[in-house]
Formats: structure tokens, sequence, C-alpha cells
């Protein structure tokens, strides 16, 4: 609470001619043992992150902070969390021309195949580089990147040295003839390199020598973003040196991964098609470090991000070390006045999904190449099939449903297990009852062939068996929010979840407080996930801004 006061007074505007502002989040956990969903006694009653970010301008000249707190941290944060300080500090120039950064900085190249450092609170993820980042405009259309730096790792920061080079030309812009075509292109490239010093990693072979590790290891991509009318292609490529890690088993097949997506878009239609593959692709500048730190590259899962509860209880982790698989996505509106539109229109969504593993051959262990890819599949790491109708029923009523298939393999989380074949049914209802008051419920049911084993409760997957949810959530004016939900395992499955929540809101603060229980699972955005342990109790969250 104190850095809300502190907030709150920092209101000052016009500092030395410049502009300050900033935000404030307190996030707190209060738990407790419960033997049926397996959470576990916690000795300090209460957990709290909180974090403050300042940013000043001035003209094109920018400085920030940001101040985190972890007393102790919160359930699923891993505990080398535990502190508090200055956490991220930075200065910019932001010119028309040339752009400069000295201190933290977040960046990214292309899609993120080579380089993308970011951060993402819920996630508890943050590798940031701290260093020099420069940007060059020298021409209309053209930008060039260039950065060094070392990563963040929780309160210290690795040991590898990166250093990367980036650039972007627009075709549109540098050649007249294609200012006001319909077609538009821009292609780029990159290339990003780490250095770490040598280290004694024991021969598989012969555990009496060692392995002769790359100091520097290098990655580079090129890419292309073509349209054409209502048609547009991305594509990238990238490639990755021999780089031995405990993240491959230290083994030394050159890595590679390949990015497409084509998409058409008109009013009322949109349809698109994405493909990936990635082989060996992992990439962080610490080669001991396990988990999800120190990443220098971003592998974005080619599967749908869901929302509803049972939709997202089996999310898909990326598999950095091989997978390859197909998206494919249709949007259309059915018109006003037509048999399916009706009164007011009919959205459908249609979006599948599938991803398998490489057909890989073992051919060698630590100091080899590891393996040879076949020309074929591997085995089948998640698929799924989703059918949303969204429709207004009347002026204040609107209802979403959708229907969805989803087959998931316990690999993607390091289990054993067979397949997993979920049937999910989702009803959205929203309700605007007057100006100042709205209601929504919602009602979901997932059916599984997965079962909990009672007698081995430590080895047993919690998500197991058939599932019923229900949530009412109340918004009164424009201030106050209730919400109360309950999931409950009815078959084969273990767990009743029950949990309600108070919100409060005013101007750019708001205050959340909820009661219930937390079922164990991971926690994935983007196809990164950190594993969220069960817990029963309060929490509560309080952000705000200035």
């Amino acid at each position: 609470m104190v850095l809300t006061a502190a907030a709150v007074t920092a209101q000052a505007q016009g500092i030395m001619g410049g502009h300050v502002t900033g935000n404030v989040q307190v996030d707190g956990q209060m738990s407790r043992a419960d033997s049926v969903i397996g959470a576990q006694d916690v000795p300090e009653k209460l957990l709290m992150n909180a974090r403050a970010d300042i940013l000043y301008t001035n003209g094109d000249f920018s400085a920030g902070l940001r101040f985190e707190m972890y007393e102790n941290p919160l359930l699923g944060f891993d505990p080398q969390y535990k502190g508090e300080g200055l956490a991220n500090y930075f200065v910019s120039y932001n010119g028309e021309k040339l752009s400069i950064t000295a201190g933290n900085f977040y960046e990214q190249f292309g899609s993120g195949m080579i380089l993308r450092t970011y951060e993402d609170r819920y996630l508890g993820l943050d590798n940031s580089l701290r260093g020099v980042n420069v940007t060059l405009r020298p021409f209309d259309g053209v930008t060039i990147k260039a950065l060094a730096g070392k990563q963040r790792c929780y309160w210290y920061y690795g040991d590898g040295l990166v250093r990367g080079v980036d650039g972007e030309v627009s075709l549109n812009s540098v050649l007249p003839f294609l200012a006001d075509s319909k077609f538009h292109a821009t292609i780029g490239g990159g290339f990003v390199s780490k250095y770490e010093d040598d280290e004694n990693i024991p021969s598989y072979i012969n555990p009496e020598e060692r392995l002769n590790l790359p100091l520097n290891v290098g990655a580079g991509s090129v890419r292309a973003d073509l349209g054409y009318g209502n048609w547009s292609l991305q594509a990238e490529y990238a490639r990755k040196g021999q780089d031995p890690s405990a993240m491959n088993g230290y083994i030394y097949r050159p890595g590679q991964g390949l990015l497409l997506n084509l998409t058409y878009s008109q009013r009322g239609f949109s349809a698109g098609i994405q493909a990936k593959r990635i082989d060996n692709m992992g990439f962080k500048s610490v080669r001991s470090q396990s988990g999800e730190m120190l990443y220098i590259n971003y592998l974005p899962a080619i599967t749908k991000n869901h929302t509803y509860a049972f939709l997202s209880m089996y999310p898909y982790a990326t598999q950095v070390n091989g997978e390859q698989g197909l998206q494919a996505d249709v949007m259309y509106k059915f018109k006003k006045g037509t048999f399916l539109g009706g009164e007011y229109g009919t959205d459908v969504h249609v979006n599948s999904s599938v991803v398998y593993g490489l057909d890989t051959t073992v051919t060698g262990f630590a100091g080899t190449d590891g393996y040879d890819v076949n020309s074929g599949v591997g085995q089948t790491l998640y698929g799924d099939v989703s059918v949303e109708l969204a429709k207004k029923l009347s002026k204040t009523v609107k209802l979403t449903t959708t229907y969805a298939y989803q087959v998931f393999n316990p690999v993607v989380e390091n289990e054993p297990g067979s397949l997993h074949h979920n049937n999910i049914v989702v009803a959205d209802l929203s309700w605007k009852v007057s100006k100042k008051h709205s209601l929504r419920f919602e009602a979901e049911w997932m059916g599984s062939d997965s079962h909990y084993d009672a007698d081995d409760p430590e080895h047993s997957d919690r998500r197991a068996g058939d599932w019923l949810m229900g949530l009412v959530e109340w918004n009164i004016g424009t201030h106050w929010f209730v919400s109360a939900s309950d999931q409950w395992a009815y078959n084969d499955g273990v767990g009743n979840y029950y949990n309600l929540s108070v919100g409060y809101t005013h101007g750019a603060t708001r205050l959340q407080v909820g009661y219930g229980k937390q079922r164990e699972g991971l926690l994935c955005i983007g196809g990164v996930c950190r594993l969220v342990p069960a817990s029963n109790g309060l929490t509560f969250s309080l952000t705000t801004s200035f």
C-alpha cells in the first residue's frame, strides 16, 4: 500500500519541462492446505508481488525505472524472485532518424525466431537485455537495428553476451513505381550471436573427456511480408549454428525454423492458414540454463489462444526441440435480414490446428549430432477444432456458443500417458439489463476419456475426467462487479473449485478481492507456460495509473 500512496502523491507533471506517468500493481494471496485438490500448506500466510513503473518524457528524451517486490512470491512464481529492488531502468532518445536506448530494453527481430526479449508479469517472465540498443532510419522505409547486452534472470544477469543486427526495407517506400501499387512488400533479415565462456561438460562417450563447446553461437533469419489486395503472406526462415545445451542434451545438430502465414480478408469474411516447422531451435544466452528464463528467441504456438476455462484447461506449450503443425482459421458474418443472419446478423468462427513431433532417428548422444530427421511426421502432440457462433438475440441480449474437440498428448508436459480426447461445449449469455447494470452467464461442459487415479494422487492429473462449470457475473453501475463460479469434476475426476470475487473501479484504480480454490495446471500465454499449483484461499489485486 505504500507504493500506491507514493504513486498518488507523484502525480506532478511538468518536472524540468517534462511529463511523468506511471502505474502500480499489487497482487496478494493467502492459501491453506487442501488434500482433496492437492494444495500444500504455505508457511508464510500472506504472499505478495508488487511493482511500480515510472516513466519520464521530455520531447525526444525519456527515462524510466521499475521497482519490484516479491515478499514472498505468489504460488507458481519461482522462489528466486524473492526480494525487492530496482529491476529495470533505462534512458532513451527517440529522434526521426536515430533512436538509442541504454539500460534495460525489449526488442524483437521479425517474428522473434532469432530474437525476442519481452516481459509478461503473469508468467513471471522477464528476459530483457541490459545494454545498448540503436535504431537507424536513414531513409523512408529503411530500418536498421543493432544491439548488445546481457539478459535478466530473476535478480541477476546471465553471463552470456547477446549481440544482434537487423534490417528491414519497405519496397513500396524505396521504389517509386510501387508507391501507389496494390502490391506491397517488406523484406528483412537479421543475425544474432551469443558469446559464453567455456565450461567443463563431460563427453557421453568418454566421461574423462570434455565437450569442445562453441563459445560463439549465431542465428540468422530472412523474412518477407507480401500483400496484394485482400491477400497477404508472411514468411520467415531461421537457422541456428551448433548450440549444445542442457535443453537438447548437448548435441551439435544445427537448428532451423520456418513460419508461413497466408490470409485473405474482406468485409464480413476472413480466412487464414499458418504452417510452422521447428527443429532444435531452443536458443538461450546461458547453455546450462533450464526452465523459461534466458531465452534469446521466441517460438510462438501455432494453436489458438482460448479464453474459456475448459478450452484452455489443456494448453499447448511450444516444443522448442522439434515440432511441425498447421492452423486454419475462418470467420464469416451472415448479414442482417438473411435466413441465418436474422435481425442482427450471425458471426461464425471456425478454427482448427494440429501439431506433430518430428519423425527422428537417434544417431548419438551428447557430443554428436544426436538424431536425423525423416520425411514423415512424428507422434501427435496436440490437435483441436472449434466452432463458435455469436448472435444478438435482441438489443440487450447476446449469445455465444462454442463446440470444441481436443486431442492432447501428456508428453507435451513431460508426463507419461496416452492421448486425451476431450469434447467441450460452452454457452455465454450477456444481458444489458439497463444503462448501468449488466449480467453475464456462462456454462461449460467437458467430457474426457482421461481418468484420475485416486490411489496415486501425486502422479495423477487433477484435470482428468468429466467437468461442469457455471459462472454468473454482475456489473453494478460503473464501479462495482460481483462474480461467482464453480468448476466440478463430476465423473472420473476430483475437485470442486468454487470462486467468489468482488471488484471496484474508480478512474484508473481497480481493486479486486476473491476467495476460492485454484486448480493445479499450466498457465500458458502464446505457447510459453508456467505451472500454477493448487491453492485454497484469498486473493486480491490492486492496480492504478497516473
